[in-house]
């Protein structure tokens, strides 16, 4: 592993267990043996290294998904959705990386830095897509409603049920898997307005 992965892995870890604000870059120095002035090197300033790893996500989360959607198939879009449903249950409730997201300081620095709102809203838009093309198929082939939403809405709807049920379990709030079958019932109601 290169020291720039390295980097960027500490900074991941720390920032999404303290926080942006409370994650030093002394920690990521000690964390990986890089010295303060390697890291600045490597990431112009810490919102720099920040903005990097939310780059990195959003690549890792379109990677991930795409795999998946290549190794799985699906008879429907409406089993599509319920397979992305539980993908991203299984993988946004153990992630480091989710965590991260979920924190409200990464939307506090997007007010003010415009690169970091690029790249949370173009992570959320790559998740909301994979949903839509699931729902977008259930209605091409019969599966789900084709009348009343629109996908898009219907895929921004379904995604922010999951995601929250995510961020309960990201918290240790409330278990997810405690849930699964409701919420499929629920994601299939919405999706065949049945």
């Amino acid at each position: 592993m290169s020291k720039k992965e390295a980097i960027l892995n500490a900074a991941t870890f720390l920032f999404s267990r303290k926080g942006f604000k409370d994650a030093g870059m002394a920690e990521i120095s000690k964390m990986t043996g890089a010295a303060e002035g390697t890291i600045f090197y490597h990431f112009k300033s810490k919102e720099d290294l920040f903005i990097s790893i939310l780059q990195r996500l959003k690549e890792d989360i379109v990677w991930e998904f795409e795999q998946y959607l290549k190794q799985t198939e699906f008879n429907t879009g409406l089993e599509m959705l319920e397979g992305v449903v539980s993908f991203y249950l299984s993988v946004g409730s153990m992630d480091d990386r989710f965590l991260l997201i979920h924190r409200h300081e990464a939307y506090e620095l997007a007010r003010m830095n415009p690169t970091c709102k690029e790249h949370l809203e173009a992570i959320y838009e790559c998740l909301i897509d994979v949903y839509e093309r699931a729902i977008t198929r259930g209605q091409e082939d019969g599966s789900m409603d084709g009348d009343g939403m629109l996908a898009r809405k219907t895929a921004m709807i379904v995604f922010s049920m999951v995601d929250g049920i995510v961020r309960l379990n990201t918290y240790e709030l409330y278990d997810a898997g405690s849930l699964y079958h409701e919420l499929i019932e629920v994601c299939r109601r919405i999706a065949t307005h049945g």
